[in-house]
């Protein structure tokens, strides 16, 4: 396939065929990214890109959204409509300037309101005065904060609460921007619909608490989780008849893992998690008729069937440091069912410690165990962090352009220099 536009390239990936090359993403959703402190250094590096100071598409992880000449520079195949960013009015979209901890600029929404702490850091609160997020002086997170349903005790608790809901305002300004990303770019576009079933119960709860009542009030969590699956269904009805003619793919999150494994058992997640999963996500599918790209982190081997089973076609970040996430063992066995969305450059370790040489040459490796049949679109391993040097960042995007081709990917694999 020659010739092929961004969106034509990633939708023959997506169908498990082998384009002209590699798609490649950065930010086309909230974990595929990179944080603005690094962005900014990625900028002053490479010199010749106007030096305006990025949008923060997302406050809590401190993400950049690329502009168009970075887009560019490393061809990349896909965009984001992302969600309204916390303290942006839908109805009058502003922005205002602010530093990151490094002193280095940013822009957040206009109506994001922060605190001071005593400790020197800052919060963020809602209209009801609860605190939202906190993060500490110098912090490079937000780390979330608030449980509404802490202290919720019986089903009729969790019935009487009403999870957070897309409005209508949200709704009008999502549907323009879908129209304008359509109407102004040739890339494949991500609807970052935020919707979850199992992290939505998590915060709700709390983390702990939640666990504690898979464990111990089974019936409880199985009633939060409702909640949560029926109010997801009412949110993507409405996301997707506003937006669904102008997206190629709709992403949604629950993270099931953690660096050693999964976070619960697989007889746990398939009695108490996946039902209600599942109806969300094949109530997506027939609604939208899209492919479903999941983001999820970890250690999720075991998992993986269940995933495809319930209606997961795009699995990202394919965390290839985590426990049984072996990238060969990954497209053996479930490399004509899933595309993998990620596992292109380990973020833990080679992006943050390797040379840009080593970064190239792990960029090489993991396209030629991902790539072949199709099924692959590249991007590290969750977001770039903070501390990323910004050679590695040019050597791993152009890397994957170099190495991205077809022809050149199946002159490699014939010859066996991926051993």
């Amino acid at each position: 396939m020659s010739g092929l536009t961004s969106r034509e390239r990633v939708l023959a990936a997506l169908r498990h065929e082998e384009p002209d090359r590699v798609p490649i993403d950065l930010g086309a959703m909230r974990s595929s990214g990179i944080h603005a402190i690094a962005y900014n250094r990625l900028k002053a590096h490479l010199g010749n890109v106007e030096n305006a100071p990025p949008m923060l598409y997302d406050i809590m992880q401190q993400l950049a959204q690329p502009e168009p000449a970075i887009v560019e520079r490393f061809s990349v195949d896909a965009l984001p409509l992302p969600r309204a960013p916390l303290g942006l009015d839908p109805a009058r979209p502003r922005w205002k300037p602010w530093s990151l901890p490094d002193g280095s600029p940013a822009l957040i929404p206009d109506g994001l309101a922060q605190w001071p702490r005593e400790d020197g850091g800052l919060e963020i609160r809602d209209a009801a005065g609860h605190i939202l997020y906190r993060v500490p002086s110098g912090g490079l997170y937000y780390e979330p904060v608030y449980e509404p349903l802490a202290d919720a005790t019986t089903i009729a608790d969790i019935e009487a609460w009403q999870p957070p809901s897309i409005s209508d305002a949200e709704l009008v300004w999502l549907a323009a921007e879908a129209r304008r990303l359509r109407a102004t770019s040739d890339k494949a576009i991500l609807g970052l619909t935020g919707l979850k079933v199992y992290e939505g119960a998590q915060s709700a709860r709390g983390w702990q608490r939640f666990m504690e009542d898979l464990a111990g009030q089974p019936a409880l969590a199985e009633a939060l989780l409702q909640r949560l699956a029926d109010s997801a269904c009412a949110d993507a009805a409405r996301y997707l008849d506003a937006v669904g003619d102008c997206i190629d793919i709709v992403q949604l999150g629950d993270d099931l893992g953690t660096q050693n494994g999964p976070q619960l058992s697989p007889r746990m997640y398939r009695r108490l998690v996946k039902p209600y999963q599942q109806q969300v996500w094949q109530f997506v599918k027939a609604r939208s008729g899209l492919p479903l790209f999941l983001h999820c982190c970890g250690g999720i081997y075991p998992l993986i069937p269940d995933l495809i089973e319930a209606g997961v076609d795009i699995l990202n970040p394919v965390q290839i440091s985590a426990v049984g996430m072996d990238p060969v063992r990954l497209k053996a066995e479930f490399g004509r069912d899933l595309v993998f969305w990620g596992g292109g450059a380990d973020t833990q370790h080679v992006l943050t410690e390797a040379t840009p040489a080593q970064v190239a040459d792990h960029v090489r490796r993991q396209i030629d165990i991902l790539a072949p049949g199709g099924g692959f679109v590249f991007n590290q391993v969750h977001n770039i962090q903070a501390n990323v040097p910004p050679e590695n960042i040019v050597a791993m995007l152009d890397a994957a352009l170099a190495y991205g081709t077809y022809d050149s990917i199946r002159e490699r694999v014939q010859v066996g220099e991926t051993l």
